[in-house]
């Protein structure tokens, strides 16, 4: 396989979904995998979001930990339900974990699906499901507010006087916040506000076109496209037998989303294959111009893992 153009960062997501499904509540074989994740040329490590819809590890608890099992890799949701949080507690935790990681946060974020189990973790969380878009943007410029050092006066759906958190992040202005969604209001909101574009929900060809118009967008509101990141959010299922890495990928979806996969496979970009058409793919997403990709690995990991690790090195992105 030859190198692309550009040289993307390769990013792993943790099973904390699947290992609570499993019954395996301790951590420690998690944070094994984000340190043999780092040892392979890994990244970033990701990890996902969910109390009661999906139960699994709190991210923000976990990445703390994350960070200081590890030295170089970013580390980030993927995606986290900002909506559900406090904005000060959210702010307080984020900056404590750049710290620990110097500065190697991201936050991944999104607004979730409309959906039954959804609908009903947010109201066991006392939080109302309409309007959620417009709570987590007013959270992040409310965190963002906090990260600045300066006292914070706010009336909104939270009330402030002149209050600080400390620590400040790591970086000044506070972890770059990418957005998953590909609706135009998700799209304007990357434009105009946020440090990046999440989806998992785009094949090459669509994810340029979106792009572009992220980028059309943001130059019309006075902002240079090259400081948003793109990213993608993809799940794989790597086998010799393409039957049965799809086989896998279908039981390993219906099993975690507890729906159909034709379904979930009609809105969510998956690959399953041989490691060959695993590089090719992945390389398509590099030239259509995405510079992060978190992937999730349908079971198997260390296997998983390995065989990414020799794709990044067969493709020049080490």
């Amino acid at each position: 396989m030859k190198p692309t153009a550009s040289t993307p960062r390769i990013g792993y997501l943790l099973p904390t979904r699947e290992r609570i499904m499993e019954g395996r509540n301790e951590t420690a074989s998690l944070l094994a995998l984000a340190e043999r994740a780092e040892g392979l040329g890994f990244d970033s490590i990701w990890i996902g979001d969910s109390l009661t819809a999906r139960p699994r590890h709190e991210p923000m608890a976990l990445m703390a930990a994350v960070a200081a099992r590890t030295k170089r890799v970013q580390m980030g949701t993927a995606v986290m339900l900002p909506a559900l949080r406090n904005p000060v507690l959210l702010a307080h935790q984020a900056a404590t974990i750049d710290q620990i990681s110097e500065g190697r946060l991201i936050l991944g974020v999104g607004i979730a699906s409309d959906v039954a189990n959804i609908r009903q973790e947010f109201a066991s969380c006392g939080v109302p499901f309409e309007q959620r878009g417009a709570r987590m943007m007013e959270l992040i410029r409310l965190c963002r507010a906090l990260w600045t050092g300066e006292p914070v006066s706010w009336e909104g759906r939270w009330t402030l006087s002149d209050q600080k958190i400390g620590p400040l992040p790591f970086r000044k202005g506070g972890p770059p916040i990418w957005l998953a969604g590909s609706k135009p209001l998700a799209l304007k909101r990357i434009a105009t506000q946020l440090d990046g574009w999440f989806p998992n929900d785009s094949d090459p060809a669509r994810w340029a076109t979106v792009r572009a118009e992220i980028d059309a967008q943001a130059r019309a509101a006075g902002r240079d496209p090259a400081g948003i990141t793109g990213a993608a959010y993809l799940t794989m299922a790597i086998d010799d037998n393409a039957a049965r890495a799809d086989e896998r990928l279908n039981a390993y979806l219906e099993s975690y989303y507890n729906q159909p996969a034709a379904a979930l496979r009609a809105r969510q970009v998956c690959y399953g294959g041989p490691a060959a058409g695993a590089g090719e793919w992945l390389a398509s997403y590099a030239r259509a111009g995405v510079s992060h990709m978190c992937l999730r690995f349908a079971g198997d990991h260390e296997r998983q893992q390995d065989i990414v690790s020799r794709i990044k090195s067969d493709l020049g992105w080490n």
